[in-house]
């Protein structure tokens, strides 16, 4: 895999760069959204783009160092760290050379440390937390194979969106659908957020409201009629 977009049509980036990880999630079949505990280093950065799968011995980094420079350009980094809670993977020299290769960031199933420098850093790092202990360095690992990270399946080339609200992996050939079904969400919450304003505006001046219950909730609550 040489391409830095693993050929993803500029089409497909541009649009699934307009919407956010809550939107994508709605619009898998599965949600695809991994462990909650895997949250961005500082809440304001954010990651899409392709996955290169990294898969490490619990304590060991290894193989993450073989892939910060061997990975393309342009790909995130995700990587099974089996959640191990005792050492960390990363640090800041990892972080700045992954910078450096222009990846666009990094998916971490564990552990990560030198908070005060990742935190300042506008590279995106996202892991379950902080540790001072460093990583053993002698393997063994795998790369670009199939792996799982934060309980989610991630195959090379599989789309990752990470943001506040943390990470949700898009299988590949289901990125056009789901990038179509979160843009049709994304307008109906936006109608939903005016009609909801209106409503507010014409309360507080006293004048006639229609109701703003939503469309689909009487429907839902029939079953429990009579309850």
């Amino acid at each position: 895999m040489d391409s830095c977009n693993f050929n993803i049509p500029n089409d497909l980036l541009n649009r699934v760069s307009q919407l956010n990880s809550t939107l994508l999630c709605d619009g898998l079949v599965n949600s695809g959204a991994m462990d909650y505990m895997i949250k961005p280093v500082t809440a304001e950065q954010k990651v899409s783009g392709p996955a290169f799968t990294v898969s490490l011995e619990p304590g060991d980094n290894l193989f993450l160092h073989e892939a910060i420079h061997t990975a393309p350009e342009g790909s995130v980094l995700v990587v099974d760290g089996k959640g191990y809670e005792h050492r960390a993977y990363l640090g800041e020299l990892m972080a700045f050379a992954a910078k450096a290769k222009n990846l666009k960031g990094i998916i971490i199933d564990g552990l990560v440390r030198d908070y005060d420098v990742l935190s300042k850093m506008e590279f995106p790092i996202f892991a379950k937390g902080f540790i001072p202990a460093g990583p053993f360095k002698e393997g063994p690992g795998s790369i670009n194979q199939r792996i799982s990270c934060g309980g989610i399946v991630v195959n090379p080339g599989d789309f990752i969106i990470g943001d506040t609200d943390g990470v949700v992996v898009i299988p590949r050939d289901e990125l056009e659908n789901t990038i179509l079904s979160a843009e049709k969400k994304s307008a109906y919450e936006t109608s939903r957020v005016e009609e909801i304003l209106k409503y507010s505006k014409l309360k507080s001046e006293s004048l006639p409201v229609n109701s703003i219950e939503p469309t689909w909730l009487r429907e839902k609550m029939k079953k429990f009629e009579g309850c």
